[in-house]
């Protein structure tokens, strides 16, 4: 197992001294068992449009965001249900703007039959939790006014490690929660 170098470093991954990062997600690809079903799944409810289809998958984008999700049917798939006790992806979290947003896409996963949970209320946001066809695990997610405005100050200017710890702690209240070195999950584990 390697350790971080101290002092506190400014990104994990560096090459010759220039810190690597990234832009963002370009996209996720998901495994379905059927490629119709889960291409109506997609469009009809959260309104992305087929760009592609080669056959074996299909390249979804979602023309207010750009996002792009790709759906793969594999030929040797298991085909069974997908859940989230398994290792690799728990769930796929979407951005909403409100709560009050979150409540309107309730709505609309009711009127299309879809399962869905009801909006949840937590320490830092709001989140309804649904399923695709597949039982893949997607959430929208409405950041509380706190941890919005703490976003915005991340977005803002670099941070070293340890300035984002204490933006966790101090403007976010979580601080049994913060992963500082050394520290005992609060799960024990």
């Amino acid at each position: 197992m390697t350790t971080s170098p101290e002092p506190p470093h400014e990104t994990a991954a560096t090459t010759d001294d220039v810190a690597l990062t990234f832009r963002g997600v370009d996209h996720v690809s998901l495994t379905v068992t059927d490629l119709n079903v889960s291409a109506k799944f997609y469009t009809e409810v959260l309104g992305f449009t087929v760009v592609l289809d080669f056959g074996y998958g299909l390249a979804c984008i979602h023309k207010t965001n750009g996002f792009t999700l790709s759906l793969i049917r594999h030929p040797d798939g298991s085909g069974t249900r997908f859940t989230h006790r398994q290792t690799g992806l728990d769930h796929l979290g979407l951005t909403a703007r409100s709560r009050e947003e979150l409540l309107g896409w309730e709505q609309r996963l009711r009127e299309l039959d879809v399962e869905f949970t009801p909006v949840r209320d937590s320490e830092l946001g709001h989140h309804l939790n649904f399923r695709d066809p597949d039982g893949i695990a997607l959430e929208f997610y409405a950041p509380n006014d706190l941890f919005a405005a703490a976003l915005d100050e991340l977005r803002s200017r670099k941070f070293s490690d340890e300035e984002l710890l204490d933006v966790a702690e101090q403007q976010l209240g979580l601080g049994a929660y913060v992963a500082r070195p050394g520290r005992v999950p609060a799960d024990g584990v």
